[in-house]
């Protein structure tokens, strides 16, 4: 996992979840919200070995 990842995953649910609301259409908002959601943690799952490391040299 990396946070470039992380941050395609959320801007891909993003364009899903707008499409979805100009689309009326609750399921692909619905699926959006989850794709970007999980992007958002697959970015703070990224994150955290470069914080304990940061942590460490301090």
């Amino acid at each position: 996992m990396s946070k470039a990842k992380g941050k395609a995953k959320q801007v891909k649910g993003k364009i899903k979840e707008t499409t979805g609301s100009a689309m009326d259409d609750k399921q692909m908002q619905a699926e959006g919200s989850a794709e970007r959601m999980s992007g958002k943690a697959e970015e703070m799952v990224a994150k955290t070995p470069e914080q304990m490391k940061k942590a460490k040299g301090k």
